[in-house]
């Protein structure tokens, strides 16, 4: 019974052979078994060139449908049909392998894209990338391209084209110039060494040196870091020549850069904000000294001010007046100055005191060239005020309108102008301020939501007025009306009447 099962396998093996594919793998050595089952079993005939491998006890072989046949040496017995492979886990290691590969030439890109600016070779790698994306030829690349000092590990030279050479036959990269993928260089730098910071000092009354306060984490850090008496200069200079820089500050920022294309507008001569030598000849042809004393006096201390105020619509409409809320506010804007800059230049002032001794900037006179046109610019986001002879007068950082209320589009005329004026604040008109649904009327002052000045336009609820924080003109936003500093729009009142002209532009 046995030799039949047996035979009856050798015929299927036979069989499957024949669909085989005809190049066959070298066999491997058959294992060396005992003498006792060499005698027991004998050796059966194996169709040549068809056996793909013996290991062991089994025998592979593939079939017509490119299926492994696993058939035992010894009996014959078929013991497993796989299904075919075709490589595929060689195909996944490799797909594994670039993709490994992929990520880390992309760690090592991004490493390469940082720039340390207390890294010299870092600051001359910029200088080198900024050039290229410009189109400028650099002294190595004279030619068109480099060669690197080093071969790459494949043995062929690389090279490095730059962005353009004048009329470039490749420009558009559609035929020609050959795609060479460039390894960026690994830098390793060493560790900064940084000194400690200072010791903040001995605690309020105490006299253990050791003994420190610790830095309140509700206390935000200073914003006065970069105030420079050298910018404050420059802001006093155009702030005397009607291109109103906003609050002097001592920091540079858009509203310099405004302002800075307004002075030449207005005076004609191309200052630079570099330019230290020219800024102090303009300075003593314009007023002088940018900076001068004021002693503080009794009526200054008097007031009247106010204790604080409120946010809410409904709580300030309960006020008498918005006044100021201290003597450094009130002489901040008398002076055209940011009250942190002004508490900054003067450390040891006190204030509240008639006849403290303080420095102020020096902002000379108001403009006085009647206006017939003004230009509400959003996208400069700066009021522009033109006299008849179509010259500019002034110039103002403004905010103008917001995402939610738009300020008015095309042309206006000015209706009325208010100084110190009352606020009606109308839920129902134009917009909502916390829970207030009723109409209110809101105190004048400085600190009102209109500031000091009204210049209403033709179109309702819609005017150029001041604001209770200059500090933010020109980076915030306004519900759609034109929101200048107090003392601008005090400036621009007394040029306008009604009927000229407002236009507002992108």
């Amino acid at each position: 019974m046995e030799t039949v099962v047996t035979m009856l396998a050798r015929i299927l093996v036979f069989s499957l052979s024949l669909a085989m594919l005809p190049v066959a793998a070298e066999a491997a050595p058959a294992p060396q078994a005992d003498s006792h089952a060499a005698a027991a079993v004998p050796a059966r005939p194996i169709a040549e060139g068809l056996r793909l491998a013996q290991a062991g006890d089994v025998e592979v072989y593939y079939d017509g449908r490119g299926r492994r046949v696993i058939v035992d040496a010894w009996t014959g017995e078929i013991l497993a049909i796989e299904r075919p492979d075709r490589g595929e886990r060689q195909r996944e290691l490799r797909r594994q392998q670039r993709e490994r590969l992929l990520r880390e030439r992309a760690a090592r890109r991004q490493e390469q894209e940082r720039y340390y600016l207390d890294d010299p070779e870092d600051m001359a790698r910029l200088r080198r990338d900024m050039a290229r994306e410009r189109g400028y030829v650099l002294p190595e690349e004279e030619f068109g391209y480099r060669t690197y000092p080093e071969p790459p590990r494949d043995g062929l030279p690389r090279y490095s084209y730059p962005e353009t050479y004048g009329n470039d036959p490749y420009r558009d990269g559609t035929e020609g110039r050959p795609e060479v993928y460039e390894e960026p260089e690994i830098v390793t730098r060493a560790p900064v060494q940084r000194q400690p910071l200072p010791d903040a000092g001995p605690r309020s009354g105490e006299g253990d040196p050791a003994a420190v306060d610790p830095i309140d984490p509700a206390t935000p850090p200073s914003t006065q870091f970069t105030a420079r008496d050298d910018v404050a200069a420059l802001q006093v200079l155009l702030d005397r020549a009607g291109a109103s820089p906003g609050v002097i500050d001592g920091r540079f920022g858009s509203n310099v850069d405004k302002a800075l294309a307004a002075y030449r507008e207005l005076t004609g001569e191309n200052l630079k904000s570099t330019d230290a030598e020219g800024i102090q000849k303009a300075l003593a042809a314009s007023g002088g000294d940018p900076f001068i004393t004021y002693t503080i006096t009794p009526a200054d201390a008097a007031g009247p001010y106010v204790a604080s105020v409120p946010a809410d619509y409904g709580q300030k409409a309960k006020l008498e007046r918005l006044s100021y809320t201290s003597v450094l506010e009130m002489l901040a804007e008398r002076f055209h100055m940011d009250e942190a800059y002004l508490k900054q230049i003067n450390p040891d002032a006190n204030f509240n005191r008639p006849g403290t001794i303080i420095k102020v900037a020096n902002v000379g006179v108001p403009a006085a060239t009647e206006v017939a046109r003004i230009v509400a610019d959003k996208g400069r986001k700066q009021v522009r005020a033109y006299g008849r002879d179509g010259n500019l007068v002034a110039a103002y950082p403004a905010t103008i309108g917001s995402a939610d209320t738009p300020s008015p589009t095309g042309t206006h005329m000015v209706s009325r102008v208010a100084f110190d004026p009352e606020y009606t604040y109308n839920p129902s008109l134009n917009f909502k301020q916390g829970n207030n649904d009723k109409v209110l009327t809101i105190p004048p002052g400085p600190n009102g939501p209109v500031g000091s000045i009204w210049i209403a336009l033709d179109k309702p609820t819609y005017g150029i007025h001041g604001t209770p924080d200059p500090s933010k003109i020109g980076k915030t936003e306004s519900h759609g009306c034109v929101r200048l500093t107090n003392w601008d729009a005090q400036e621009l009142a007394k040029l306008v009447k009604p009927g000229v002209i407002v236009q507002f532009i992108n």
